[in-house]
């Protein structure tokens, strides 16, 4: 703009009239056009300089048209709307076309009619237009940040609720190994010899240890529970489960084929119920958002890793189920486990989620 003012303040490029001393307009232009390097940080203050520094100049040397005096101020009028305050905005709007009204009145092309005010005036409604345009990219960019906000809400509660669901189906797990432990303790302090005093001792700590543990962990899961909440009284979550939740799958319209390589039941509990998850959710978002007829369900057991595929035969990209809390509960738990977990559009189409666990000690 410094440079587009310039030339038409001394030459007479982009202008239909220029009165008064060129010097003067020049001046004029030069402030209004470093004024607007700052018409992001101080919008009213910019727009106040341009107003009056242009109203001063036609009042002093008369008036000048071209395409200084029409961008500078629709510049300014934008980055009104699009500023922080509505109420310094409409001030600062206020301060152009009052300098518009000052710039109507000074041109001596006019003869004084109405007609003839009504048809300059116009030319003052791109700055209204941009006004108007810079609110609603305000509240635009206001919208979207909401909504990212609201996203990663979202997506921590879901987060803090897997959470919650890994810990319940962990102590489960744990429950159970610690029971075994306890009653076999005991089991073998029962079968102990009179002089053994020292190895009943021993056994007696470790089973007093355990019936502590197993009381700490119910008060823990007491506490992760909400009040309202009733007790779970299903199995636990495991691989062993996948037929019957593959069944419930097929009821719903959808065919599920499931392939398991490698051996199952050497997979820990809770490893075991991370699977039955991962599958549960893949197979939810193919069912609500995919539009598919078939989905396939790899599970692979290896000696150093297990590795879960789910494939679908859906619309891809056209819905993505990865944008939601689903897979960020998902991710979450395979994340506990070490793991890693990609989903998103298949090479040959449709919906693909794989998930990569370690087995054995982290």
């Amino acid at each position: 703009m410094l440079l587009l003012s310039q030339a038409e303040a001394w030459g007479g490029a982009f202008s239909s009239e220029r009165i008064g001393p060129h010097w003067a307009l020049a001046m004029a232009y030069a402030i209004c056009a470093v004024a607007l390097f700052f018409r992001r940080r101080h919008p009213l203050a910019v727009a106040l300089v341009i107003a009056a520094v242009l109203a001063a100049d036609f009042a002093a040397f008369g008036d000048a048209e071209g395409i200084g005096v029409f961008l500078m101020p629709l510049f300014s009028a934008y980055a009104l709307g699009v500023g922080d305050s509505h109420r310094r905005g409409l001030i600062g709007l206020a301060a152009l076309l009052a300098m518009g009204t000052v710039w109507d009145a000074l041109d001596p092309s006019d003869d004084g009619k109405l007609t003839e005010h009504i048809g300059q005036a116009i030319w003052l409604l791109p700055w209204i237009i941009a006004f108007l345009f810079g609110l609603y990219w305000r509240q635009r960019r206001l919208n979207l940040e909401q909504a990212a906000r609201q996203h990663a809400e979202r997506a921590e509660r879901a987060v803090a609720e897997e959470r919650t669901r890994i810990a319940r189906e962990l102590h489960d797990a744990i429950g159970h190994s610690v029971a075994v432990m306890t009653v076999q303790t005991s089991a073998v302090r029962r079968l102990l010899h009179g002089d053994q005093d020292k190895e009943r001792a021993a056994l007696e700590t470790v089973e007093a240890t355990g019936r502590e543990a197993m009381s700490e962990m119910r008060k823990i899961v007491g506490v992760l529970r909400s009040a309202d909440e009733a007790q779970d009284l299903a199995p636990p979550p495991s691989l062993a489960q996948l037929g019957s939740l593959a069944g419930n799958f097929r009821q719903a319209g959808l065919t599920v084929d499931v392939e398991i390589a490698g051996d199952i039941a050497a997979v820990a509990p809770g490893l075991s119920a991370t699977v039955y998850r991962v599958v549960q959710e893949s197979l939810t978002n193919t069912l609500k958002h995919a539009a598919a007829r078939r989905v396939r369900v790899a599970i692979e057991c290896r000696a150093d890793r297990l590795e879960i595929t789910v494939t679908d035969d859906g619309r891809g990209g056209a819905a993505d189920p990865a944008k939601g809390n689903g897979l960020t509960g998902m991710r979450e738990r395979v994340r506990v486990y070490g793991g890693t977990l990609l989903a998103g559009p298949g090479a040959g189409g449709g919906f693909t989620v794989h998930a990569v666990l370690p087995v054995g000690p982290s």
